[in-house]
């Protein structure tokens, strides 16, 4: 799914980040996401709007059980 998605999602971010200035290549999109994340921790609103942006691409991951590197038994 990821693979679909973050392509689409990377040329949607490069057609809209041209229109304020930012290049519409590999480095636009990384300059536009730094400046994104260095305004995440001033304001709330933006902090939160990135968190359901990222949330909507990139599904919560679950850690796998403790010692499941193991099979799941315990080393003594």
């Amino acid at each position: 799914r990821l693979r679909f998605l973050l392509p689409v999602a990377t040329q949607i971010q490069q057609d809209v980040i041209k229109a304020y200035g930012f290049s519409s290549d590999g480095e636009g999109v990384l300059k536009f996401a730094r400046l994104i994340k260095s305004y995440e921790s001033q304001d709330p609103e933006i902090a939160s709007m990135s968190g359901k942006l990222k949330a909507m691409f990139l599904p919560p991951m679950t850690l796998p059980p403790h010692g499941a590197g193991t099979g799941g038994v315990a080393a003594s």
